[in-house]
């Protein structure tokens, strides 16, 4: 086993291993910053596939924005402690569904997958140029929306979290 394939283990069970830790993790701050670590090993990931622009930008953007603006989301909402939820079944048995279809895809993909078949060649260049276009040009609509939507986001937090005057 060469030291990429040893590599790509590592940084896949740490990133597996932190995703399970932001779940189960009561604390929302602690949850952050465990989504941070998964990022970082998605980035190293990316690193392992030659992909250097996709870390590049799964660190700054996701890593450093986006975890900034949850952080800061967290403290806007000013969480106190904890308080004991009753477990709903309707959650759980959605909660359950959803994840024996992903086992269920996941395993079907994989029983589907010939072993020793040689890969597909890649034919995409990775340069940013052809990104940014691609991304302005053919998938122009997708990223107005994400945009919209993260605003709308931003702006419904600040409005659920703003504490009214008495």
């Amino acid at each position: 086993m060469s030291l990429p394939d040893i590599l790509f283990y590592v940084f896949a069970a740490f990133a597996v291993l932190c995703g399970l830790l932001i779940v189960v993790n009561r604390n929302p701050v602690t949850s952050a910053m465990f989504l941070v670590l998964t990022i970082g090993s998605l980035a190293a990931l990316f690193v392992l596939l030659n992909a250097f622009f996709l870390a590049a930008i799964q660190v700054l953007v996701y890593a450093g924005a986006v975890m900034v603006l949850f952080v800061f989301v967290i403290m806007l909402l000013d969480l106190k402690a904890e308080q004991r939820r009753k477990i709903k079944v309707f959650g759980v048995v959605g909660g359950l569904v959803s994840v024996g279809t992903i086992l269920a895809i996941f395993v079907r993909s994989v029983l589907q997958t010939r072993p020793g078949a040689e890969p597909a060649a890649v034919t995409a260049t990775g340069d940013t140029m052809s990104l940014g276009k691609m991304l302005f040009t053919q998938y122009l609509l997708p990223f107005e929306i994400v945009s919209v939507l993260l605003l709308v986001a931003m702006v419904g937090v600040i409005l659920l979290s703003k504490k009214e005057l008495k």
